[in-house]
Order: structure tokens, then C-alpha cells, then sequence
């Protein structure tokens, strides 16, 4: 008897506790293994151990996205011992504010290279993955960011508009050749234990929905991925109802 295929893999970049959370949950429930990295391994541990007790298929990697020998390691590794990657989801956050008159040299790269140049790093790989196959599904995580620089975010404005652009490049080049990639503006507070702590007042709006809730955020995720390719999206903004913009 033949073995059975083994699933199509989803990688999430940036697993944490909320957004990148949820997503891994939701394409695990869809059937996926999900491939789930953070920088301290550990930290993922709950995060597998309940999408197992689901049902579904999890594996945990501490990865550094801004090394490159660490994410060709990453998805060689994948591609090898689990599956072909189908699904790439690019999660790294990185929103550390700071005026312009304090902010350090060393901290604005800093924020680049996880806001955007890991996004490079594993896109890449993940369309070189892809390429040879025809099939594949990137999707970058933006914010309100991605659109407008505010005041105290030079470094995370400029990571994100960047992003965004480097989305804008890889969908002009890679969906002739049957790669979606789309970038998804998160503009809005998000049901996260940061915001419950810090930001009460906005974190008080959830009972009337005013905040992003992770699991729907993660459903829009899904739907991306599940476009027919006649009519797919590139970029999607989700925010709250009461949400100014």
C-alpha cells in the first residue's frame, strides 16, 4: 500500500498569543499542519498542546525571522520531514513607539528588520517553495501603519509601509504564476492582554465590539486563502465598526 499525502503545511511567522494564535488554530481546524515559529520555543508550547487536544496537527520551531540561514533551515526542514508549504503567514508585529527627537539608530533598524526584512526573508523562501508547484498562498500582516505614519512611529511606519510594498511587488510578480499574495491592514485595538493592560478605557469598548476580536481576524485569514483564483483579493482592511478612518 501506498502512504498516505501528507497534509499541506501552513507556516505561521509570529505565532503569538493572539493574532498569529488564532490563525494557526483556524487553518489547523481547515485540515492544515500548521508550522508555527516564535523566537523563544517554549512560549509556543500551549499554543500546540491545544491545537493537538483539538484534533489537529502542530509543530512548534524557535526561529529567528531575521537570520537567513534561519529561515532557509526553517522551511528546508519543513519541506523535508512534514510537507510542502502551501500557506505562508507573515505575523511579526514589532510596534514599539518612540519620538522622533529620542529614537536610536540601533532601535529603528531594529524594528525594520522584524517588521520587514524577515517579512523578505521568509516570503522569499516560501515563493521559492512554491514556485516549482504553482500553488501557494502568502499573506502579510499590516496595520494602521501600513497606510499613515503617526506621530511617535517613524521606525514602525516606515517597517510597515515598506511591507506593504514589498506585498504590492510579490502579488504583481507571483499571481500570474498562480501565488496569492495578499496584505491584510489590521487598523484597530486588538483583544490582546497588552491592550487590556495598558489601554482599559479601549479595552472596555469589547462588549460592544469595539475591539478586534483574534478568532475573526483569523477567519478573514482563511477566506483569503480559499479565494477562487478568478477573484482574489490583494489587500483587505478589518477594524471595528466604530473605528474611525
Amino acid at each position: 500500500m501506498s502512504a498516505e499525502p501528507a497534509n499541506p503545511v501552513a507556516v505561521v511567522i509570529g505565532a503569538g498569543d493572539a493574532t498569529g494564535g488564532a490563525i494557526a488554530r483556524r487553518f489547523a481546524r481547515g485540515g492544515y499542519t500548521v508550522c508555527c515559529t516564535r523566537r523563544n520555543l517554549d512560549k509556543l508550547q500551549p499554543l500546540l498542546e491545544e491545537i493537538r487536544s483539538a484534533g489537529g496537527q502542530a509543530h512548534g520551531f524557535g526561529s529567528d525571522a531575521r537570520d537567513e540561514d534561519a529561515v532557509a533551515a526553517l522551511f528546508d526542514e519543513i519541506e523535508s520531514r512534514i510537507g510542502p508549504v502551501e500557506v505562508l503567514v507573515f505575523n511579526i508585529g514589532a510596534n514599539a513607539p518612540s519620538s522622533i527627537l529620542e529614537e536610536s539608530a540601533r532601535k529603528y533598524f531594529k524594528i525594520w528588520e522584524m517588521a520587514c526584512f524577515a517579512g523578505f526573508l521568509t516570503a522569499r523562501k516560501a515563493a521559492r517553495c512554491m514556485a516549482p508547484r504553482s500553488k501557494g498562498t502568502i499573506l502579510f500582516t499590516g496595520a494602521t501603519a501600513s497606510l499613515r505614519g503617526s506621530a511617535n512611529f517613524a521606525a514602525f511606519a516606515g517597517a510597515k509601509h515598506a511591507l506593504r510594498a514589498l506585498a504590492q511587488s510579490m502579488a504583481r510578480e507571483l499571481g500570474p504564476r498562480g501565488i496569492h499574495v495578499a496584505h491584510v491592514v489590521i487598523d484597530g485595538a486588538i483583544d490582546t492582554e497588552f491592550i487590556r493592560s495598558s489601554f482599559p478605557e479601549r479595552y472596555a469598548l469589547k462588549e460592544q465590539d469595539g475591539i478586534l476580536n483574534p478568532d475573526h481576524i483569523a477567519e478573514n485569514y482563511w477566506m483569503l486563502h480559499s479565494q477562487p483564483r478568478d477573484a482574489w483579493t490583494h489587500e483587505l482592511d478589518l477594524r471595528p465598526w466604530m473605528e474611525k478612518f
